[in-house]
């Protein structure tokens, strides 16, 4: 029994630093583009804004908080690149949204599903239902990471 402990700690010791390092593979900052095209008498719009992916979390906000025209991105990223992310935020102008109930000051939520590669990724919003929604692309792309980010190289050898 005590070896089947000491192995089994062994192996646990092994394969959580592995853990680890595949949670944090998208870690770091991701430029992100959101597009939307017209659809009927509703205008098109681009958004860019850098998300941040932390611990497989990533964030990503809008202007202020509480405030019309406020948006949140946020969500899981998996090990394997999939992420199902929620978009939420505060409408601006009824020009660049749809729905009966689409007024400035009125809040919304959007489901998107993405993926992740090692340096870009993908995502589409869900349409909802056919006739109020439209289909809003989303582009990732990881951004370098700064020296501060980067270790420090081996000394070159002699």
């Amino acid at each position: 029994m005590r070896r089947f402990v000491s192995v089994l700690a062994a192996v646990v010791l092994l394969v959580l630093p592995a853990a680890s390092i595949a949670g944090e593979h998208f870690d770091g900052t991701w430029h992100t583009k959101i597009v939307c095209p017209p659809k009927g008498d509703t205008q098109g719009f681009t958004w860019n804004m850098d998300s941040v992916i932390k611990d497989g979390n990533l964030r990503a906000e809008r202007r202020t908080a509480g405030e019309p025209g406020y948006f949140l991105l946020e969500g899981k990223v998996g090990e394997n690149g999939k992420a199902k992310l929620t978009g939420s935020g505060i409408i601006n102008s009824r020009a660049y949204a749809r729905g009966v109930f689409a007024h400035k000051g009125e809040s919304y939520t959007w489901d998107v599903k993405a993926e992740f590669k090692d340096t870009e990724g993908t995502g589409l919003r869900n349409e909802g239902l056919g006739i109020v929604g439209r289909p809003c692309t989303f582009d990732f792309v990881k951004a370098p990471a700064s020296p501060e980010q980067t270790p420090p190289a081996a000394p070159a050898a002699q």
